[in-house]
């Protein structure tokens, strides 16, 4: 089996979906810029980083959909990919994701932000299959909070085998790659057979380096 993993933001995606999505509600008038602009900018600084607690960053943006059902988001979500989303996603990114389909791998997007927001892309890009944060709902709307294991830093390697283990797979057995820009997916980088370094920020660049991994850009 070959197995291969694309995390989504500062690697497939010019920026973040989280913090994008947060301008993008200051932007429409959803949210408060004078309440929620200097809170967004400190989490995305301090996720670059490494430092912020994987239960807070992914709280954070969860709690900006509280409240509201799928279908009251759904103009909303559609006009975030059309207008923020599809036009970061650069040519080399979208290059590499087909490469891999038409090899017939079996691809899966891995990322911290949560489900809601990056499904739509998933598809966009043709990744048939998403590994997520999850949100809660009570009833049909959004409690603001998560739901399970986040997927963020180990969460992303044991939602990973839990997800295999469900199809029958097993991790060690897989011909496995991940592209990956950040530090926070250190663990799974560790865990699969070849990692593959976008864009690194700095922390991840000097552990490519250390450890002899490839470093590739698709922002050009």
């Amino acid at each position: 089996m070959t197995l291969t993993l694309f995390d989504l933001d500062h690697t497939l995606l010019e920026g973040d979906s989280d913090v994008l999505w947060c301008e993008f509600l200051m932007d429409q008038g959803v949210l408060d810029r004078a309440e929620f602009g200097a809170r967004n900018a400190a989490m995305d600084h301090d996720y670059r980083a490494g430092t912020v607690g994987a239960q807070e960053f992914c709280e954070f943006y969860v709690s900006t959909l509280t409240a509201r059902t799928v279908d009251e988001w759904q103009p909303l979500r559609r006009a975030f990919l059309d207008g923020v989303i599809a036009p970061r996603i650069k040519p080399a990114a979208r290059a590499l994701v087909q490469r891999h389909a038409e090899a017939g791998e079996l691809l899966v997007m891995t990322t911290a932000t949560n489900r809601f927001i990056t499904e739509l892309t998933a598809a966009h890009l043709g990744l048939p299959h998403l590994i997520a944060t999850e949100c809660e709902r009570i009833g049909a709307r959004f409690s603001g909070r998560t739901s399970g294991t986040l997927n963020m830093r180990e969460g992303k390697v044991t939602r990973l085998n839990d997800w295999l283990a469900e199809r029958q797979i097993r991790l060690a057995e897989c011909n496995s790659t991940l592209y990956s820009d950040s530090i926070n997916d250190l663990p799974l980088l560790l865990a699969v057979r070849h990692p593959v370094v976008v864009d690194p920020d700095p922390r991840l660049a000097a552990e490519a380096a250390e450890r002899g991994w490839p470093v590739i850009s698709l922002m050009a």
